[in-house]
């Protein structure tokens, strides 16, 4: 991303921050989607994300998804539709739920915990050497989700073109994203996010999102 994007401080607010973080969430499974259907994806919403999954010593809040809202712009819109102002893409909605589904069974295995903070430790310093984006980092991060998240019983079915999803390295960016999506998954539990608080507290998000808006 652009090393001269101004930092601009994350709100104070719990529900802004949740909301921020959930935007990650949904930001992810929008990506996991156009990667399926179309091969391709949007540059600066992915590198967001692979970076602030990468980053496990983030120095502010803000930092995680590199200074600016519109970062996370795409999973913002996808909140939007989320609280009812703009058209549901259901399959994305599906995608973002389960992501939050299995973080909540992560977030309970602390053995699984422990393995995957030393996973992404490793690929830090993969990053450090070859670049955060970078095949091989993708390629890890994928392996980590893989090894981790995978071995649950429930997954999530990524629907799509299947000669795409066969394609070369599309499995591990399709699971590099899926792996950013739990790591904000955490951000919005650590937070004070809830499956609960989506439901019953829908003016407090709205609320939210038009500030960040």
């Amino acid at each position: 991303m652009n090393p001269t994007t101004p930092i601009h401080r994350a709100p104070d607010s719990p529900a802004a921050r949740q909301a921020l973080a959930l935007a990650g969430v949904f930001q992810a499974a929008s990506l996991v989607d156009e990667l399926a259907r179309t091969g391709q994806v949007d540059t600066r919403a992915w590198e967001t994300l692979i970076e602030a999954t990468v980053d496990t010593n983030p120095e502010s809040f803000e930092a995680i998804y590199g200074g600016h809202p519109n970062n996370l712009r795409r999973g913002l819109d996808t909140l939007e539709a989320l609280v009812g102002r703009k058209q549901a893409n259901p399959v994305v909605l599906r995608y973002g739920f389960s992501l939050l589904m299995l973080m909540n069974k992560l977030r309970t295995n602390n053995d699984m915990m422990d393995s995957l903070g030393q996973k992404l430790t490793r690929i830090q310093g993969q990053a450090e050497h070859f670049g955060t984006t970078h095949e091989n980092v993708v390629a890890s991060l994928g392996e980590a989700y893989q090894e981790t998240i995978s071995t649950f019983k429930t997954r999530i079915v990524v629907q799509g073109d299947p000669s795409l999803l066969q394609s070369r390295m599309m499995p591990e960016r399709v699971r590099a994203c899926l792996m950013a999506g739990i790591r904000f998954g955490l951000l919005w539990h650590q937070q004070g996010g809830r499956r609960w608080k989506l439901v019953f507290q829908r003016k407090a998000l709205r609320r939210a999102l038009d500030n960040l808006s």
